[in-house]
């Protein structure tokens, strides 16, 4: 506390010697000594540190250790320099009104969630009938074996489902809402769950509290042990709805108590009508390939497509597809599919000439292999052939580049053996009788 009062006593004490100096304005002679500069001569101050703004110049600078630090060459006046009590901070180029737009369009029944439509269904059924069993909610068997699916409408339709069936009156003490990920001790159902279910709160006729244990699959075993009893225990006024992106992970005498609803990814096009429809209520300009730019860096992923389409509005005004690759720092599908038809074409230096400008610009190796396989996968131009060899190699490269290898010499040789498989095998034969296969 002394140092932070020291510090705020000697930044006033620095203003207040600001406020009093009295600009001395050099002379390289006697005879100048005492003349007065023009109004709009360049001259230099020695003033303690203070801040300044220059209005005529349409710049921001500060003085540190007797020096004006400024982003413009221009040259600074008498008449530009104006004393502030404060540090200038550089206002944003164009400053977004929007406001977060991920949690003020995140749906709130179950009629707005895009996507897995039979799934929802029988949410819907169950909204209805006022029978809610428990439940788990985790993503479909294929997903699972990959890097799991986020953003696809998981927790938000729990929670629409919680609304339908409490309502907004009882739903603040109705719902106990928990994220596993932060509190996945043993703990945590001792106390609050077990808390939670003993408490006694006065509902509709057939409805029942619910706890809602958001990636659930975070949780420890003993908590997960902890938890089936508690469940059993307190079936008759609590329901737990549990969702997950692995079910296997959690134990089995849970998964035989619950309903398990598998959901998928969403699609493109399910992606492409709600980001429409919040560029209309937001009128947020854009073209086509923005949006197609959205939905190809957010990989089905609703709250990635929403965060993206803010920071690109945020950022420049307009939502076009070099904004969001700016944005979103992921190489251009573009050049990588005119890196593609190289190496289909059988011209190697072309292909290296594009390599090496997505390597100049930064991009690391996994997001470059990642981006050619995502091309790759939709080129429908390309035979079916070529295209099955094209991502053999490309998966074959990723691997290493994730068991460390992640060098630019690596990407060369996928290079290379991309461009050597639109290539004549004879082209690879020494020179001789029999020619041998290099």
């Amino acid at each position: 506390m002394e140092m932070e009062e020291r510090g705020e006593q000697d930044r006033e004490s620095d203003w207040r010697d600001c406020e009093r100096a009295q600009l001395q304005f050099p002379s390289t002679s006697t005879a100048d000594k005492g003349k007065q500069p023009q109004q709009d001569e360049p001259v230099q101050y020695e003033l303690p540190w203070c801040a300044l703004t220059l209005p005529r110049l349409g710049r921001e600078g500060v003085f540190a250790k007797g020096r004006l630090l400024l982003r413009s060459t221009a040259p600074l006046t008498r008449s530009s320099l104006l004393p502030r009590p404060s540090l200038p901070t550089s206002p944003p180029l164009y400053p977004s009104t929007t406001p977060f737009l991920r949690a003020q369009h995140r749906p709130k029944t179950l009629d707005d969630i895009v996507g897995n439509t039979e799934t929802i269904e029988r949410l819907k059924v169950i909204a209805r009938d006022g029978n809610c069993p428990h439940i788990i909610i985790s993503l479909v068997e294929r997903w699972v074996r990959t890097q799991g699916a986020p953003g696809i409408g998981k927790t938000t339709s729990i929670l629409a489902l919680a609304r339908a069936l409490l309502g907004d009156k009882n739903y603040k003490e109705g719902v106990l809402e928990l994220n596993a990920s932060d509190e996945r001790g043993i703990d945590v159902v001792r106390n609050r769950i077990k808390t939670f279910a003993q408490k006694k709160v006065t509902l509709p006729l057939g409805r029942h509290k619910l706890i809602i244990l958001d990636e659930a699959d975070s949780m420890t075993t003993g908590a997960q042990q902890a938890l089936r009893r508690t469940m059993e225990l307190y079936s008759n006024t609590t329901r737990f709805a549990l969702a997950c992106n692995q079910s296997n992970k959690i134990i089995e005498p849970i998964q035989s108590r619950c309903a398990i609803l598998r959901y998928a990814r969403l699609s493109d096009k399910e992606l492409l009508k709600r980001l429409k429809e919040i560029c209309e209520i937001e009128k947020v300009p854009h073209n086509e390939q923005g949006l197609t730019a959205l939905i190809f860096t957010s990989e089905g992923d609703m709250r990635q497509a929403i965060n993206n389409l803010q920071s690109t509005f945020s950022g420049f005004g307009f939502v076009g597809a070099d904004e969001v690759f700016k944005v979103c720092d992921q190489p251009h599908p573009v050049r990588v599919q005119q890196l593609v038809s190289a190496c289909v074409k059988g011209d190697v230096d072309k292909a290296m000439d594009g390599l090496g400008e997505l390597w100049g610009q930064g991009y690391a190796a996994v997001d470059v292999v990642s981006t050619l396989f995502r091309v790759v996968k939709g080129m429908e131009q390309l035979s079916e052939y070529v295209r099955l060899e094209f991502i053999r190699e490309i998966g074959f490269t990723h691997m290493r580049i994730l068991e460390g290898v992640a060098t630019v010499v690596q990407l060369g040789g996928l290079i290379a053996r991309l461009c050597r498989l639109s290539m004549k095998p004879e082209l690879f034969k020494l020179p001789g009788k029999d020619g041998v296969q290099l």
